[in-house]
């Protein structure tokens, strides 16, 4: 993920893969539409940064998962806890 370190241009993350340059322009496009990452125009140039807020929220999402699946053995309200 090269957006991880921060901003950068369309250039500089287009420099490293073998793609022509409105390859590039469209695979970014359509990230910003998925609202994964976010653009800042400065003069004649777009920065690109990940739109962190959107990976916590799945993050905190998959958690909600692993935090259900760490309760199997507690016991439902109507079934008997087990005790002998």
């Amino acid at each position: 993920m090269l957006l991880r370190k921060g901003k950068m241009s369309a250039g500089e993350i287009a420099a490293h893969f073998e793609m022509t340059g409105a390859t590039v322009s469209y695979h970014l496009s359509q990230l910003k539409k998925a609202d994964l990452i976010l653009e800042e125009r400065k003069k004649n140039y777009i920065y690109y940064q990940l739109n962190t807020s959107v990976f916590e929220e799945i993050m905190m999402w998959i958690a909600q998962f692993s935090n259900q699946q760490e309760k199997p053995d507690a016991a439902k309200p109507d079934e008997p806890d087990g005790r002998t």
